[in-house]
């Protein structure tokens, strides 16, 4: 019963338990700080084309290919526990059958990492403003970061992903907008989202997202064959742009 082993295994069994403990009161601290996000998305642009919205498409179909402007302010997100927000913008539109929920299509992401999180290939660098008397490099924006993160100002951003439908059919639908939305990855503890149920809009220490929603819009109609054709290139040239996780 004293032996070396039983002791070890004591002295780990003890640990363990300590270790435990911590890490649960650290994943319960992030329920207690609060968070009051905020975000502005105006829509800039929409068209809506006939193609090959992919590379791998192997049928033309219409598709939309949208530009936007966003403000928005996360920075309460980030606690001493979070160690990355995962940040996307999605469209949602009615189905064309009422008794279907309605569609979304995700049109733009990224990963918003934590100063204390390694740096990562696929961490979000904020675009220099275009007046910016003069361009800073790569890394000196990755160790000098234009805005704190959680922040972004974005003028006038291109999509990442076209929206397409599963019928093929995008023209002339109606009641679309865009909402802001996100994951908060902590390093101990559960995956959070923007519409969290247990403890969001509840009256507790995180408040719901003020804003972060367009003004509804439709699609418009497909265009003229030469204009759809300069459209299509544009969105190639998006796609290839895009970074993909």
């Amino acid at each position: 019963m004293h032996s070396t082993l039983v002791r070890a295994q004591n002295v780990f069994g003890y640990f363990t338990t300590v270790v435990a403990c911590v890490a649960a009161l650290i994943a319960l601290s992030d329920f207690i700080t609060p968070q009051t996000p905020s975000g502005a998305i105006k829509l800039h642009n929409v068209q809506v084309v006939r193609g090959r919205p992919h590379y791998y498409s192997t049928k033309k179909e219409e598709y939309a290919h949208i530009k936007f402007d966003l403000d928005a302010d996360l920075t309460s997100l980030f606690t001493w526990n979070t160690k990355q927000v995962f940040v996307y913008i999605v469209a949602k539109y009615p189905s064309l059958n009422p008794a279907e929920p309605p569609s979304e299509a995700i049109i733009w992401d990224s990963i918003l990492a934590s100063p204390s999180a390694p740096w990562h290939q696929n961490h979000y660098i904020h675009p220099e403003p275009k007046d910016a008397r003069t361009k800073r490099s790569r890394k000196q924006q990755q160790d000098e970061p234009l805005y704190p993160p959680g922040e972004l100002h974005l003028s006038k951003q291109r999509p990442k992903y076209q929206i397409t439908d599963y019928k093929g059919k995008l023209a002339n639908r109606t009641d679309a907008v865009l909402e802001l939305g996100w994951n908060v990855q902590p390093w101990v503890g559960l995956l959070t989202w923007a519409d969290w149920p247990p403890v969001r809009g509840f009256g507790g220490a995180w408040k719901e997202l003020d804003g972060g929603r367009s003004e509804t819009f439709e699609f418009p109609g497909l265009k003229a064959k030469k204009e759809a054709d300069t459209a299509t290139v544009r969105g190639k040239e998006a796609n290839k742009e895009g970074v993909y996780f």
